[in-house]
Order: C-alpha cells, then sequence, then structure tokens
C-alpha cells in the first residue's frame, strides 16, 4: 500500500513538473512575441467593402475578430475569439477602433497584452483576411 501512494505521489509531481516547464516555455514565448509585435495603422478608406476575419496568437493571449467595412469606415467589429488570460477589459478597445477610425488607439490600462493582440487582429483581418 505505501509503495502505490509512493508511486501515485511521484506521478503527481512528475505531472505537475511538465506542467510547469509547459508553462514557462509558453510564457517566454508570449514575452518575445508581445515585446516585439508592432501594430501599424492601415487606411480604412482604402479597403472594399466587405467582412473580415482575422486573428492573433501570441501563445498566451489570441484574439479572432470580424471587421466590417462600408463606405471607406470600420462600421463593426465582433471579437469572435478572446483568450486573455486577466485582459477580459480590452476588449472594449474594439469600439474606440471604430470611433477613431485608427489602431492607432492608446491601450486599455491593466489590460495592454490583451488590448495590442485585439488590434493586432484588427490588423491582420483587414491586410491578411483568413
Amino acid at each position: 500500500m505505501k509503495k502505490k501512494v509512493l508511486w501515485v505521489g511521484i506521478i503527481i509531481v512528475c505531472i505537475f513538473l511538465v506542467m510547469g516547464v509547459k508553462y514557462y516555455s509558453d510564457y517566454k514565448s508570449y514575452e518575445s512575441i508581445i515585446s516585439s509585435m508592432e501594430i501599424r495603422d492601415i487606411q480604412i478608406e482604402n479597403i472594399e467593402d466587405g467582412a473580415y476575419t482575422g486573428g492573433f496568437d501570441a501563445k498566451l493571449v489570441s484574439a479572432k475578430v470580424r471587421v466590417t467595412v462600408e463606405n471607406g469606415q470600420v462600421t463593426d467589429i465582433q471579437l469572435l475569439e478572446h483568450e486573455n488570460g486577466q485582459g477580459a477589459a480590452a476588449e472594449v478597445i474594439v469600439e474606440t477602433v471604430i470611433q477613431e477610425q485608427s489602431l492607432m488607439v492608446d491601450a486599455v490600462s491593466g489590460a495592454t497584452s490583451s488590448s495590442h493582440v485585439i488590434l493586432k487582429a484588427i490588423e491582420n483581418a483587414l491586410n491578411n483576411p483568413i
């Protein structure tokens, strides 16, 4: 019985170690992606009318959006997916993009990385739709 309990304990410790190493690896990759990410403004007036879907994955934070353009303006942005950890507050940034008609908007305080991931997803939708 003691051997069984010992083996179960060893297995549990190994599982936690593997999960910890994976999380650390994902976190380092996330940090690298976020620190090197550039968001470029787009010329919305040059985009044809339509609905464009795009996304961006930074490992721990990702987003997928559908952007609707009518008469040279962004009229709607639907956040189709947002894996965000603690950055759910960033989701309001889509309204700011619509109001400003620009990706060069301030990030949501306390949700900077999520804000940038959502902005990059919008940029990708309009520049490289999927």
